[in-house]
């Protein structure tokens, strides 16, 4: 099946394939951006599985707020991973297709990670308000039973959420023209397919983006604002800037994510291009990912001390056997 540029019947139902418009108005920009994305997707990979290599490998690193970076990188790697394979080999073709069946596929993934770490993320501001806050009773309060219950229960709430939504956005009916203007199944591009009155439909996605991205996100707030309270009546200078550093690096990774994230779901649609919302995806699904890493790993000592532990008995284990 073929499709021509102009715009289909608007009563013409879609019933195979989307056509994902993307970056394609970047004609000659087109290998340069694969090779972009590229580089900057085997970086986003090569980062978080050495982040999980080292917290696996170093008992030092088992500690709850390491045991929450673990879950976030593996969470990193697929929800990059739901995008950016799919943009690279479009990247490279002119046909830029895709089946609804896949991009309903890759919506469940994409939203399920980006709903789960959410929550995650507000798991570990719990963690760090603990630390700071209640540091006496942090082991008990924060064992490893209610670590995999926080884990869990993110997970949790992702999957029944997002697959709920996901299945109730795809039972609508698709016609007019297949073409989306992005460069994944995003929820508001897919939505604007629909041949039905959908203002009720984006009025729940509305509800459940405040409910579910917005409750995460206040309970952060709350919990830094504790953190930051705590952290000013500690008496020594020195003392508040050992506070503040544990905390600081999942205060940036927190508003690089939420940032993007509520900018391109509860902003205005009066302030909405195609190609300025693609531009802002790119923040949360590519820049996002492969900035946590290095955030966790470059500003973290313990991080570093682990990584160059495990570089000397790679090394000494090397020499051992020649």
């Amino acid at each position: 099946m073929t499709y021509s540029e102009r715009e289909p019947d608007e009563n013409q139902t879609i019933s195979e394939v989307f056509i994902l418009v993307g970056f394609s108005y970047l004609t000659r920009l087109q290998i340069l951006l694969f090779l972009v994305f590229l580089v900057i997707y085997l970086v986003t990979l090569v980062g978080n599985l050495l982040t999980i290599l080292l917290i696996k490998l170093n008992p030092s690193l088992h500690t709850p707020m390491y045991f929450f970076l673990l879950n976030l990188s593996f969470l990193e790697i697929c929800y990059t991973s739901s995008v950016v394979p799919q943009l690279l080999a479009h990247l490279l073709v002119e046909q830029k297709t895709l089946s609804i069946e896949g991009c309903a596929a890759q919506m469940y993934i994409f939203t399920i990670m980006g709903l789960t770490e959410c929550c995650l993320l507000a798991a570990m501001a719990y963690d760090r308000y603990i630390a700071i806050c209640n540091p006496l009773h942090y082991r008990t309060i924060m064992s490893g039973q209610v670590c995999a219950q926080l884990v869990g229960a993110s997970w949790t709430i992702g999957i029944l959420v997002e697959v709920a939504q996901t299945t109730w956005i795809f039972s609508l009916p698709f016609c007019g023209s297949n073409r989306i203007h992005h460069f994944f199944c995003d929820i508001p591009p897919v939505i604007k397919r629909a041949c039905t009155d959908t203002s009720k439909n984006q009025i729940v996605v509305l509800a459940l983006s405040v409910l579910f991205i917005m409750s995460p996100f206040l309970l952060i707030i709350l919990s830094y604002i504790c953190i930051i309270s705590t952290i000013l009546k500690l008496p020594s200078v020195e003392g508040r800037r050992k506070a503040f550093s544990t905390c600081s690096s999942h205060l940036m990774v927190v508003t690089l994510f939420y940032g993007t994230a509520l900018f391109t779901y509860l902003r205005p649609k009066s302030i909405s291009t195609p190609e300025g919302d693609q531009l802002i995806s790119l923040m949360y699904t590519v820049v996002t990912p492969v900035l946590n890493p290095i955030i966790y790993t470059l500003r973290n000592k313990e991080v570093k001390g682990a990584f160059r532990k495990t570089i000397g008995k790679s090394i000494s284990s090397h020499n051992q056997r020649n």
